[in-house]
């Protein structure tokens, strides 16, 4: 009788974990249509989709194995991933894809370079020299048409220009630097194609900021729109250490970080996206955006573009190395009419982003 008693209530506790994780999924499906300007806790679900959906597969498994019928509660969760895990992982052949014609093609670079402050003692980078060097080396042997930086730095912002033509020969150089401590950092464009426009967006209250070019290739002109979103300005080694020792005032401090993060960033896509919309051709959207695949920014952003990664991307997405292959918050995103012919995340170890390199045809 007691071991029956056990058995019911472990079935039980059993059946409302499983409800629990399911309903978090949901959450995370929710959070890419909801503006977490006004719910912002809904998008911490998406935020942890990966994860989430791997949970529930596991369940779903578990009660297989024990012939359950509660397996259909992780199996009717994880249905609405077969349309969004091709946002983290794709299995594109080149096969699969169309040769572009020759000589009809733009490629672009697209990397937060972290203010090369990378030091990787395996990569035998011990400063911020070494750290330039290493990235300007690698950009050049890819060879890009354009080259979309965020979080660049520099000591002398007087001399940007010069100093990026000089390092970048045969590429116009456009930027926006905000001063910090003796240096300054922001976003930068690099292009050998004629730029024949250009602006800025900035956002209240942020450091954080896009800029745009405007470009005629052949017979089409485009905008590249070259964009960080709002960081969370967290450091995963010291919420770590803040939890090991139970700091309540680090940990709360973390928490409206985060929270101003989630509430800032709908705000500055949304200036972003009104500014395409305004736009009288074609706009690329490139950049940090400090954000996943299951969130408002991507839902919003990807609006009549499609996604270079989803398109002709192979195996996972991550581009944030810290905590790969979980996030995915670099992207390039291209307008209807255009076809992505190739996609790579090389990586890297010259900042704590990789580099998202993508051919595209015109």
């Amino acid at each position: 009788m007691a071991r029956k008693k056990k058995f019911r209530i472990f079935g039980i506790t059993s059946r409302v974990l499983m409800l629990i994780v399911a309903a978090l999924l949901a959450l995370s499906y929710l959070s890419i249509v909801i503006n977490p300007a006004r719910i912002w806790l809904v998008s911490l679900s998406g935020i942890f989709y990966v994860p989430l959906m791997t949970l529930n597969l596991i369940l779903l498994l578990w009660a297989l194995k024990r012939r359950s019928r509660s397996f259909l509660i992780p199996l009717l969760a994880l249905i609405p991933s077969f349309f969004f895990i091709g946002r983290y992982v794709q299995f594109n052949s080149d096969e699969a894809i169309d040769e572009p014609v020759a000589g009809n093609t733009v490629k672009i670079l697209t990397w937060n370079v972290g203010r090369f402050n990378l030091q990787d003692k395996d990569s035998g980078i011990s400063g911020r020299e070494q750290c330039i060097d290493s990235v300007f080396r690698f950009i050049k042997e890819q060879n890009p048409d354009l080259i979309c930086l965020q979080e660049f730095s520099i000591g002398n912002k007087e001399r940007v220009k010069e100093y990026l033509q000089r390092r970048f020969k045969g590429y116009d150089a456009e930027y926006y630097l905000f001063p910090d401590r003796g240096r300054s950092f922001g976003n930068v464009t690099l292009s050998r194609l004629p730029v024949e426009g250009k602006g800025k967006i900035r956002f209240e209250e942020s450091a954080n900021l896009a800029i745009y070019t405007d470009h005629l290739a052949g017979d089409r002109k485009f905008r590249v729109y070259n964009c960080h979103f709002e960081s969370y300005n967290v450091s995963l080694t010291g919420l770590i250490r803040a939890v090991a020792r139970r700091d309540s005032t680090a940990m709360a401090e973390t928490g409206t970080r985060v929270k101003r993060s989630i509430t800032r960033r709908p705000k500055q896509v949304d200036r972003v996206f009104e500014d395409i919309e305004e736009c009288p051709f074609d706009a690329f959207v490139c950049g940090d955006f400090n954000d996943n695949p299951m969130s408002y920014t991507y839902y919003r952003m990807t609006r009549n573009r499609k996604d270079a990664f989803v398109e002709a991307g192979d195996g996972f997405g991550a581009t944030y190395s810290l905590l790969w292959p979980m996030l995915r918050i670099d992207y390039v995103l291209y307008p209807d009419g255009y076809r992505a012919v190739e996609h790579d995340i090389p990586r890297v170890s010259y900042s704590d982003h990789y580099p998202v390199v993508t051919e595209i045809e015109l």
